[in-house]
Order: C-alpha cells, then sequence, then structure tokens
C-alpha cells in the first residue's frame, strides 16, 4: 500500500510546486516587462526583436508578445517550430534562427530584448556572443537572466547549491536526477559582474534588476549602443 501512496504523493507535491514557481515566475515576468516599458518607452513606430521565443505554450511563456501593445512591430527569433505566434499575434514575424548568429544587419532594430535566454546558451565564451549580437543589432537592448546568488535556483527549484562551484553543483544535479539542468549547455547562471563583463565598451548600461522577497532574483540590464 505505502509503495502505491509514495509516488503519488511525490507527483502531487512536484505538481504543486512547478505551479507556484510558474506563478512566481509570470509574477517577476510582468515586473520586468513594466520596467522596460518605463524606461525603454516604445511607440507604434518602434521596431522591436525578441530573441528567445519559444513553442511551449505555459502562461508564462512569451510573455512580451502577449503584454506588448504593438504586436505588428515585434520579429521574434527562436530555435523551435513558434510560427504559430503569427497567428497568435497578427502582425508579428516570426524567424527561426540561432541567437548565437542573427540574420540581421547592425543596428537594424530599435529595440532588442532577450528574456532568461543567455543562461541557455552554453558556455561563456557563447554568452558573450549571444551579447556582441543583440548590441550589434539593436540600437537599445533589454536583456535578462535569474540571478546566480539568488537563494532558490528557479529551473530546478533547489536551495543553494547552485552557489557551489559549477562542478559541484553541475554532479550533485546529476546525482539528483535532473541530468538535463545539469549540463553546462542547458543552464550556465550569471552574477551581475559576469554579465557586466560581456558587454563593449560602446554600450551604456542600466541595471534595472528586480527583487523577489527583498533579494535580486532577475538581473535586468538596459542597454544604450552608441556604435555609429
Amino acid at each position: 500500500m505505502s509503495k502505491s501512496v509514495k509516488p503519488i504523493k511525490s507527483a502531487y507535491v512536484q505538481k504543486n510546486i512547478g505551479g507556484i514557481i510558474s506563478k512566481i515566475s509570470l509574477y517577476a515576468r510582468q515586473r520586468m516587462f513594466r520596467s522596460l516599458m518605463e524606461i525603454a518607452q516604445p511607440t507604434s513606430e518602434t521596431s522591436v526583436l525578441d530573441v528567445g521565443v519559444t513553442c511551449d505554450r505555459r502562461q508564462d511563456s512569451n510573455f512580451f508578445e502577449k503584454l506588448y501593445l504593438y504586436p505588428q512591430q515585434i520579429t521574434a527569433v527562436g530555435v523551435e517550430e513558434a510560427y504559430f505566434l503569427e497567428q497568435d499575434f497578427p502582425g508579428l514575424k516570426y524567424v527561426k534562427a540561432d541567437g548565437l548568429s542573427l540574420p540581421f544587419p547592425d543596428q537594424s532594430f530599435d529595440l532588442v530584448v532577450s528574456f532568461a535566454v543567455i543562461e541557455h546558451v552554453g558556455d561563456r565564451r557563447n554568452q558573450q556572443k549571444l551579447i556582441a549580437e543583440l548590441c550589434r543589432v539593436g540600437r537599445n537592448c533589454y536583456i535578462t537572466t535569474p540571478n546566480r546568488w539568488y537563494p532558490i535556483e528557479f529551473h530546478t527549484v533547489l536551495p543553494l547549491i547552485h552557489w557551489l562551484p559549477a562542478k559541484w553543483f553541475r554532479w550533485i544535479l546529476k546525482f539528483l536526477g535532473q541530468e538535463f539542468w545539469s549540463k553546462e549547455e542547458n543552464l550556465n547562471l550569471l552574477t551581475l559582474n559576469e554579465l557586466f563583463s560581456f558587454f563593449p565598451s560602446t554600450t551604456t548600461i542600466k541595471n534595472r534588476s528586480t527583487k523577489l522577497f527583498g533579494i535580486t532574483s532577475n538581473l535586468c540590464l538596459y542597454v544604450q549602443n552608441h556604435t555609429s
């Protein structure tokens, strides 16, 4: 009897924890969206590139498209089959492409946004390459990523172990059965100083990071590119 109860209880707890995390994620992303609107003040004429959309249809997925008033000005980029976005948001253009090699001319967008993408592109070299591409194609950029120093790691819902050296963190995740997140190409968290270090000297950076329960949970940087 006990053997049949444990999996049910475990699934119930996991589902409810996942639901709570999803709600927290949506709350944080709504705050980030408001922060972006305040500082960028886009209009119906502002051309926008969103790098890192997904085919996932969860409530907190592709939230920028759901909240933005001018979808006809959005070009969305992702590596998945997310062409349905063109039907869901009339006027939006979807381009399947890798954020590390964007198929657009230099400075071709007024605003480039990338929400929680950089921690999923691999090693530090790839992360810096993503930043370089975002700054290349955008006059202004808004880039977010979870703060490594927040006590909870939101992808795994585990506390504190992500503060350990990366090798130890990945070993523990693998031991706990979190094989996907244990790989650097799928999860590579950043501190604020590490994120700052990726930007070229031709940029001005404004820190718009958000807090949850009084601690910085998401690093959010608004970047103005002064390249002529």
